[in-house]
């Protein structure tokens, strides 16, 4: 047999080979049993089937009247910043806002208006008008001592909450207060222990932490 002919007879056994086990694999299917159309339930509609069996037994008003509450509680009384104590000693340190730049910074037209590694301090430019008072409102001490610091000096300092209700603060003082969310000031400035009051000494800021009676 010439070599063509090998080939040709190779590709028709094959052939035989794979329309056979085709047709086996067909007849070994069907002998296992009836088939059945495959329906997946539609996701919309299994959504909309909850969500009337929970209106239909309250639990969705229950539901929408939790997250309320939720929603205004967690306005009325944000988390206390962790960390954090009352001051049982006198401490006074300082803190150097200066900044020095890890790039350059250009205008909108491309040139350097100040060169990576340049030194500023934001003192240089603009001073604190108002002293920042950091304390706990939970503790009625520290809030009695908030009241005193500001009426001495007049009013010119900002109350800002590491614990407590500021909303009810605000109602209760009429004046602006504010929180210090997740602790980013006073982790930035050092702070470890309240009340502390900080105030702009020179190109620095000088915070006082206090022990109150």
């Amino acid at each position: 047999m010439s070599r063509p002919g090998v080939a040709v007879w190779c590709i028709a056994t094959f052939i035989a080979l794979a329309v056979g086990a085709t047709s086996a694999a067909a007849v070994s299917l069907s002998q296992i049993g009836p088939t059945y159309e495959v329906r997946e339930p539609n996701l919309l509609e299994f959504i909309r089937a909850r969500i009337e069996e929970k209106a239909r037994t309250g639990e969705l008003k229950r539901l929408e009247e939790q997250f309320k509450w939720q929603a205004e509680e967690s306005v009325r009384n944000p988390q206390p910043v962790p960390g954090l104590s009352q001051a049982t000693a006198a401490r006074t340190f300082y803190y150097d806002p200066t900044f020095v730049l890890d790039r350059n910074v250009f205008d909108d037209k491309g040139n350097v208006l100040f060169p990576a590694g340049t030194r500023k301090n934001p003192l240089e430019v603009v001073s604190m008008t108002k002293r920042l008072l950091f304390f706990d409102a939970r503790d009625s001490k520290q809030v009695r001592n908030a009241l005193y610091v500001i009426d001495s000096f007049g009013g010119r300092v900002k109350p800002i909450l590491v614990g407590g209700s500021y909303v009810d603060l605000m109602k209760a003082w009429n004046v602006p207060v504010y929180f210090d969310q997740h602790g980013d000031l006073t982790r930035q400035l050092g702070i470890l222990h309240v009340p502390a009051l900080v105030s702009q000494e020179g190109m620095r800021l000088r915070i006082d932490e206090l022990v109150v009676m």
